[in-house]
């Protein structure tokens, strides 16, 4: 077997360390969630009215990592005001990852494992296509420990649908079923899917600044 080379989808892949990409892609039954957002505003007379209806407009589902798709439904960054600007603040943000004091709600679903080991799968695509769709969030994966990242953020988790294990330092493991929530303090660590269905995530990440240790 040929060495795998060092992409971003090796990074993000949320494949356990050292499982071969030789398995066959499982299929899933369960349909990838639809979410719909509604924003609110002040109007120019200080009453509130609604700013948009609909579904998530910065959404993707990757072609080369099917089943996986990330929605940046809102962000806010550290000078963040009300009455806020008339404009749509998710497609006007940079980085996937926020400024200290900052904010992104962000809507993840999470393949199973068994798509990064499909023979179908294409490391050097989908690395091109998670650089470009998650910018400040991609290169915090670390190339030598898939799925391993980490973030000077709080991060408010809750799952929507499925389960999904969050691997802390150490190879801890902890399951999380649906409705579960979780805080992690800017703490390392990987998501992954062990299982045959789809697992969608909702996250708040709030940007903070990470002290010395000691």
């Amino acid at each position: 077997m040929q060495s795998k080379p060092e992409t971003a989808a090796l990074r993000m892949s949320w494949l356990l360390p050292n499982t071969p990409f030789t398995a066959r892609l499982k299929t899933t039954s369960r349909t990838i969630m639809t979410l719909r957002r509604v924003v609110t505003i002040e109007d120019p007379l200080s009453k509130s009215t609604i700013l948009s209806d609909g579904p998530i407009p910065r959404s993707t589902a990757f072609q080369h990592v099917p089943g996986f798709v990330t929605s940046l439904a809102w962000a806010t960054d550290a000078q963040a005001s009300v009455p806020a600007a008339p404009r749509d603040a998710a497609a006007n943000t940079s980085s996937w990852v926020p400024e200290p004091g900052g904010t992104c709600l962000l809507v993840i679903t999470f393949p199973p494992d068994s798509v990064y080991q499909a023979d179908e799968f294409n490391p050097e695509a989908a690395g091109a296509e998670h650089a470009a769709v998650l910018p400040g969030l991609a290169e915090r994966f670390e190339p030598d420990n898939p799925g391993m990242h980490t973030t000077d953020t709080i991060d408010y988790g809750v799952v929507l649908e499925g389960s999904i294990v969050l691997e802390l330092d150490g190879g801890k493991q902890i399951a999380f079923g649906k409705h579960d929530i979780v805080v992690q303090q800017g703490t390392r660590h990987a998501w992954r899917n062990p299982g045959n269905e789809p697992a969608t995530v909702l996250f708040v990440l709030v940007g903070a600044q990470r002290r010395p240790p000691g």
